[in-house]
């Protein structure tokens, strides 16, 4: 069972002459991006665009705001708010 993982890790140990890829440096790059984008629409001369195109923009700059923006936040669901209330009436 040992012989099994002695070449993961081998091949873990192969890769140490590489650079290590920051996560905040590649973050950085991507909402550099986005916000060219944005910057792009927001340049665009939306009157000679059709109505489907115009939602599809509106779409498109929704989405790159919440990716910039991030999902920030504790999203509780009814059920589990139901099941804490109905806990914490059984315990007190």
């Amino acid at each position: 069972m040992l012989l099994a993982f002695v070449p993961v890790q081998s091949a873990a140990f192969s890769d140490t002459n590489k650079a290590p890829v920051s996560d905040t440096n590649t973050l950085v790059v991507r909402n550099q991006i986005l916000i060219e984008r944005l910057d792009e629409i927001k340049e665009m001369d939306k009157s000679e665009l059709t109505r489907a195109e115009k939602k599809e923009l509106r779409k498109e700059v929704r989405e790159i705001k919440q990716e910039i923006n991030g999902n920030r936040g504790v999203f509780v669901s009814v059920g589990s708010l139901v099941l804490i209330a109905v806990l914490l009436i059984l315990l007190l």
